[in-house]
């Protein structure tokens, strides 16, 4: 009988290019050892078969304990609190009640030959297993082959996953008879086709045909189905829903990973729908007491110097999100001359002209969903702000601010200007940096982690303002160092990674702090962070380490800077800065500095170097004034004594 119902759905998905609807995927979404070798399969995502590449499409969420609130939302399926606040009526910061729909609009894209958008998620005790993170967090919105497909390190505590959402663009047969919109929607025990037909305002049969199902064929929970929609879904279309009733869910075909995790779910959802009136009383006020105490939970800024935001004016901060132009690949074209290479500024990155502005086009050949959402949240002035985007045929180009000095690096080489510039500009430079990545972890929510900081990522503009750049390996983490997300996959350049994310994996804000001790000793010294000493390469942090540990410190650091960077009277200054770059390269991450204690400790820097240039002023001034006073008297006497 399964081989029979195996070939149905085998033919049913041969013919669907003819009808060019979607599978429904019944229970292999929920088997993690599916197979797509010999063609798309309904277990992973919705085939790449609409009218359009790409398109907005809708999601139903049912809001969870964790997940009941528009940030909380919002960063499980990394949508932008605003877009997922207004479709739902309600504000950025409103909670929901349990069981609620939330409707979720997302961007969803053609990769390769799924429709999907992409979100992260990170392992907890409570979500062990692929299978229980497409079904119980995602509530089926994603699937275990899917999940299990992109994530090739494993699952394990703490681990940032990459989540695939399941999404489609409507084919050109719904366009025609009127539906604009596709919405995903995860099936509940007790849905029928009726009653969600009736709520959407469409026919059965448009559903029905819209998942290439038969007359009355029976959908499981844990999987989804599309609704063909005229119109954007509103709050009216969706319900609260009741706890389900004491039925027997539909007989499940065996799957080896979850056989069991199935079983157990249903006899769950018996027993709680057995539960006495009084029990349900008492969940309810303890889920009451810790919706209270989460609200008057203050986050950490940073933790190392006990500087506190209230969680609400963080959100707020957090919530703004630039609006991105949707360039067309001619307009691309046209203003870099074709991607000329009078055009090109280095590797794949151009410069156009887009309406008398003058603006860098990065192409790209990788899925940049991740980045982008990234960059559409961020707003700093020392974070490089993308302007638009464009895509054809799988290829990207992100459209960014024009940074007319290129990048630190090259001006610190001389490549750019002779000029390295006075040590106000290169403290200026450096306070550039520590402030956007302030703003990172400490303003965005979650806090924002950079991993790849280094002086060829950071940007001058022509008044040479920094600004931090390529957001490709960026990731949310937590804030503090007890609870570090890990990672097997370790990206990064040598010299700047720190020891706990090489040796270990792990990522907190902390990483980026080592980064930028080694980017300030470059702005110090003018050398690379990794160089040639005596016939050998050398990591310019231990350089610098050995020789603030000698008695002679000031000397021997006078002598290892660059020449051209450094006088007598300004070697005290770039101690202090090498002091700095020595704080942040603390083995131990919890006991490194946060950026909000760097930034304070360069203002002070930079407000005394202030102070030492304008007394120098001030007394070049004094003898200046004394010297053309004693020519005036010389010239009086010599006129006195001709006359």
């Amino acid at each position: 009988m399964d081989q029979f119902v195996l070939s149905l759905l085998i033919l049913s998905f041969l013919t669907s290019s003819t009808f060019a609807q979607q599978n429904y995927s019944a229970n292999s979404a929920l088997d993690c050892n599916s197979s797509d070798e010999t063609g798309p399969s309904p277990a992973f995502l919705y085939t790449c078969n609409g009218q359009s590449k790409s398109c907005e499409a809708f999601l139903i969420f049912k809001s969870q304990p964790s997940y009941d609130s528009v940030p909380a939302i919002s960063s499980l399926t990394s949508v932008n609190q605003d877009e997922l606040a207004r479709i739902n009526n309600v504000t950025r910061l409103s909670e929901f009640p349990s069981n609620k729909e939330v409707i979720v609009p997302v961007y969803c894209s053609c990769l390769g030959q799924y429709y999907q958008a992409n979100t992260t998620f990170h392992a907890t005790n409570d979500h062990t297993t692929y299978y229980a993170v497409a079904s119980q967090a995602y509530e089926g919105l994603s699937t275990c082959a899917s999940l299990k497909r992109a994530n090739e390190y494993g699952l394990e505590f703490g681990v940032e996953l990459q989540v695939p959402l399941r999404c489609a663009c409507p084919t050109s047969s719904q366009i025609s008879c009127g539906k604009s919109y596709l919405l995903t929607y995860p099936v509940t025990i007790g849905d029928t086709f009726s009653s969600i037909a009736e709520r959407f305002n469409v026919g059965v049969k448009s559903i029905i045909d819209a998942n290439e199902l038969e007359e009355n064929p029976i959908i499981y929970p844990d999987t989804t189905i599309l609704i063909p929609l005229e119109a954007k879904p509103t709050t009216s279309n969706t319900i609260i829903h009741k706890e389900p009733p004491n039925v027997s869910p539909p007989p499940l075909p065996s799957r080896p990973e979850n056989r069991t995790s199935k079983k157990k779910l249903y006899e769950w959802i018996g027993i709680a729908a057995a539960c006495s009136l009084l029990f349900l009383s008492i969940i309810l006020a303890i889920l009451l007491l810790l919706r209270r105490e989460k609200r008057n939970k203050v986050l950490e800024g940073s933790n190392e110097t006990g500087h506190v935001l209230p969680e609400d004016l963080r959100v707020e901060i957090a919530s703004f999100e630039q609006i991105l132009k949707v360039f067309g690949l001619k307009e691309v074209k046209k203003a870099t001359e074709n991607f000329s290479s009078k055009h090109r500024i280095k590797g794949s990155v151009y410069w156009g002209e887009f309406g008398g502005e003058m603006l860098a086009v990065k192409k790209m050949r990788r899925d940049v969903s991740k980045e982008v959402n990234i960059l559409k949240r961020i707003n700093h002035f020392n974070l490089i702000k993308l302007h638009g985007v464009c895509e054809n045929l799988g290829c990207f180009y992100l459209v960014f601010e024009y940074m007319k000095n290129g990048s630190l690096r090259e001006w610190l080489a001389g490549e750019r200007t002779e000029n390295h510039g006075s040590w106000s500009k290169r403290i200026k430079i450096a306070l550039d940096v520590a402030n956007g990545l302030y703003y990172l972890h400490s303003f965005t929510e979650p806090a924002c982690v950079h991993k790849d900081i280094k002086s060829s990522n950071i940007l001058l503009d022509g008044n040479l303002r920094a600004k931090i750049a390529n957001f490709s390996l960026a990731r949310a983490a937590t804030r503090g160092t007890a609870n570090a997300s890990l990672t097997k996959h370790v990206e990064g350049t040598r010299g700047y990674m720190a020891p706990e994310y090489v040796q270990a994996g792990q990522v907190t804000p902390k990483i980026d702090v080592y980064g930028f001790g080694v980017v300030l000793l470059e702005l110090i010294t003018g050398k690379d962070a990794v160089f040639i000493q005596d016939g050998r390469e050398t990591l310019l942090s231990t350089a610098i380490v050995s020789i603030l540990l000698k008695e002679n410190a000031e000397f021997e650091l006078g002598l290892f800077i660059n020449p051209s960077f450094v006088g007598s009277q300004e070697i005290k200054f770039a101690l202090r800065l090498a002091r700095v770059s020595l704080a942040c390269f603390t083995y131990e991450p919890a006991r490194r500095p946060g950026m909000r204690e760097v930034v304070l400790s360069l203002l002070k820097i930079q407000a005394d170097l202030e102070k030492s240039e304008s007394l120098k002023v001030d007394s070049v001034d004094v003898a200046v004034r004394h010297w053309c006073s004693s020519i005036g008297e010389t010239n009086w006497r010599a006129e006195a004594i001709s006359k």
